[in-house]
């Protein structure tokens, strides 16, 4: 990892992101899990931030992205689970059992240059287990 700069700024900024469906339900499998993977690639390169890992459980999702400091955490996750929500639930109609794709909550982590290939290791290793 190394910093990145603008014309004014210089920053490292790497958060490690885990949100869950409703009711933790392991719906994030086959063709529903790698549709998912397309939309978060999408968004991530609307949003101009770098995925450095992503790994899709059947029931939550890690995600390991480099971002620019004037983004905020909320609006990332927020564009991250909103749109993907939107598609997946018009795509999926099975989905729609579901009173929400995704609960209100999750779970993000910042990372330094000497912790980041520890969470991306860890990452890589959940679809392992």
């Amino acid at each position: 990892m190394s910093y990145k700069q603008s014309k004014h700024q210089v920053f490292l900024l790497n958060y490690h992101l885990i949100w869950c469906p409703k009711r933790r339900k392991p719906v994030l499998v086959g063709q529903i899990a790698e549709r998912l993977k397309e939309i978060v690639e999408e968004v991530a390169v609307e949003l101009g931030v770098e995925i450095l890992a992503l790994e899709i459980m059947s029931d939550h999702i890690h995600l390991f992205v480099s971002a620019y400091p004037q983004l905020s955490i909320t609006h990332l996750v927020k564009s991250f689970k909103g749109k993907s929500a939107h598609i997946l639930r018009q795509e999926f109609p099975e989905l729609l059992k579901l009173p929400s794709l995704w609960t209100h909550s999750y779970f993000v982590s910042t990372a330094g240059n000497v912790s980041s290939e520890t969470i991306k290791k860890y990452i890589e290793a959940q679809s392992k287990k």
